[in-house]
């Protein structure tokens, strides 16, 4: 199923732009964002406000915010095919998604309709749909009056304070201990 196909969440909603998001995966670690907002390899459009996480095969993925299941894809194994993607969309209180992409086959952990708690083990990354590296691609969507969607900038909470705008070639960790 390709996601553009359904619309989820609210149109046209509020998105509660002072929430701090969580990094998209666990504590004590950090990838290198490898495209951010604006990028110009992919990063356009509806895309514009999406990042992606440069990871290995396999490496856990986290809820950066939490919220319900409201549909998932994890059959698929091949890379460079959009359609083929494996991924997770939560759906937040606000009427928002957060869409998590290009995950590993098999790994999705969690089931359409459960509620997921932020931090939460949603599935492991991996390099399927149009992808030509193995990374995580996550974004926060609205849908728009016209059914279309359009990612959000979104604030993410690091051990060194919030950031704004994911940098590329940046590492960010979680607070916490590393």
């Amino acid at each position: 199923l390709d996601r553009r196909q359904v619309i989820l969440g609210a149109i046209d909603p509020d998105h509660d732009d002072d929430y701090e998001y969580r990094l998209p995966y666990g504590d004590g670690v950090s990838f290198p964002v490898i495209q951010s907002y604006g990028s110009k390899f992919s990063h356009r459009g509806a895309e514009y406000y999406t990042v992606d996480f440069g990871m290995d095969v396999g490496t856990p993925v986290y809820a950066a915010r939490g919220g319900v299941v409201v549909l998932y894809e994890d059959s698929h194994e091949r890379a460079e095919c959009g359609r083929l993607a494996n991924f997770v969309v939560l759906l937040h209180s606000d009427g928002t998604t957060g869409e998590y992409y290009h995950l590993q086959r098999g790994s999705v952990v969690v089931k359409l309709g459960q509620r997921v708690r932020r931090g939460q083990l949603i599935a492991h990354s991996g390099n399927t749909g149009y992808s030509t590296v193995p990374h995580l691609h996550f974004g926060v969507y609205r849908t728009e009056r016209d059914g279309s969607t359009q990612s959000l900038p979104v604030r993410f909470l690091t051990d060194g304070g919030l950031v704004e705008t994911p940098r590329t070639g940046a590492r960010y960790f979680n607070p916490g201990r590393r």
